[in-house]
C-alpha cells in the first residue's frame, strides 16, 4: 500500500503501546495521533531516533489537549513577561464520548495523579477536587474535577516560569458529574477497585438522556501572570460548541496536519508531542463549518 499520512483514532491510549506508530515508521509513513493520555503522548520521544531515521513526522496528541490547549497559551504567551499558572478545563454537551474514551477517562478515577501546584509536585485524584466553573452564556456553571492528561506533563518544561498547571473536565448534567464523582470518592476510600465496570452502562444511560441534557459544551484556557508592565494580568479563552458539536473539536488538528502533509507543507521529522504545530486558527479552520465560537476575557 501507498500510504503517506495514517492517523490513529482508536483509542483508549492510556496503557496503550506504540506498536501502531512503529509499524507507520517502518512504513516510511507519517504518523498522527488523537491521543490525550499523559504517558502515551508524554513518552512519544522514545521512537524520536527512529522517526528521523525513516524522515518522518511522529506527532502524538493531535487533540483538544496538548494541540489546541498548548496553541491558545502560545497565542498569547507574548503578552506576558511572566507567565505564572495555566489553568484548562472542558465540560461536555448532552452527546456522550465514545466508550473507548469514556474508558480511558475512567481509568484514573480515584487514583493519584502528579501535578504542579505553586511550584511543588503534588497528588491530585482523579475527578476529585469538585469546583464550579462559571463559563459564558449560553453554558453558565458547571460542575468540574481533576483529570490527568499529558499538559500536566508537558507544560512545565515547555513554559518553564509557570508554577501551577491544572486541568479539569465535566458533564453538562449536574447529576451524571455528581455520580462519577462519588465513585471516584469510593475508589480513592478502598471501596470500590476502580470505575472501568462502570464505563459502559453510564455511557448507555449519558446516551438515553441525550434529548433532556444540554447540547452545549465548552473548553477554557485561563492564563495568569505579569505583564510587560509588570502589572498583573489575566486572560481566559473560552470555546463555545453548541448543537452537540464538541466531540468533534478534538479531529480538528489531524485534519489540519493532514492538510499540511497532503500540501506538501514540512513538518518536522522525528517524534514529538503536537506542540508548536499548529496555531489556534489553523486547528479551528477544518472545523469552520460547525457551531463553534471563541471569545476572550
Amino acid at each position: 500500500m501507498q500510504v503517506d499520512t495514517l492517523i490513529h483514532t482508536a483509542g483508549p491510549f492510556q496503557g496503550q503501546d506504540y506498536s501502531v506508530a512503529r509499524a507507520a515508521i517502518e512504513a516510511r509513513c507519517h504518523y498522527v495521533d488523537l491521543a490525550d493520555g499523559r504517558h502515551f503522548v508524554g513518552g512519544i520521544d522514545s521512537l524520536n531516533a527512529s522517526a528521523l531515521a525513516s524522515g518522518v513526522s511522529v506527532i502524538s496528541g493531535a487533540s483538544s489537549v496538548p494541540a489546541l490547549s498548548s496553541a491558545v497559551v502560545d497565542r498569547y504567551l507574548g503578552r506576558f513577561r511572566r507567565l505564572d499558572s495555566i489553568h484548562i478545563g472542558i465540560s461536555s454537551g448532552a452527546r456522550a464520548p465514545g466508550l473507548a474514551t469514556v474508558k480511558g477517562i475512567f481509568s484514573y478515577g480515584g487514583r493519584p495523579f502528579r501535578s504542579l501546584q505553586n511550584g511543588a509536585w503534588v497528588d491530585a485524584y482523579g475527578w476529585l477536587d469538585l469546583r464550579r466553573h462559571r463559563f459564558p452564556q449560553p453554558l453558565g456553571k458547571r460542575w468540574l474535577g481533576s483529570c490527568d492528561i499529558p499538559d500536566l506533563e508537558l507544560f512545565p518544561l515547555r513554559y518553564p516560569t509557570v508554577k501551577t498547571v491544572s486541568f479539569q473536565a465535566g458533564f453538562a448534567s449536574d447529576v451524571g458529574h455528581l455520580v462519577v464523582w462519588t465513585l471516584a470518592r469510593l475508589v480513592k476510600a478502598g471501596i470500590l477497585p476502580g470505575m472501568g465496570a462502570f464505563a459502559m452502562p453510564l455511557n448507555r444511560i449519558s446516551r438515553w438522556m441525550e434529548p433532556v441534557i444540554s447540547d452545549k459544551g465548552g473548553m477554557f484556557v485561563r492564563l495568569d501572570g505579569r505583564g510587560s508592565d509588570e502589572a498583573p494580568l489575566n486572560i481566559t479563552w473560552t470555546l463555545i460548541a453548541q448543537r452537540n458539536h464538541g466531540p468533534h473539536i478534538p479531529c480538528g488538528a489531524a485534519i489540519a496536519l493532514a492538510r499540511k502533509i497532503a500540501s506538501g507543507a514540512q513538518l518536522p521529522a522525528g517524534a514529538m508531542p503536537c506542540m508548536g504545530l499548529l496555531t489556534v486558527e489553523e486547528f479551528l479552520e477544518p472545523l469552520c463549518e460547525l457551531d463553534i465560537s471563541e471569545t476572550v476575557q
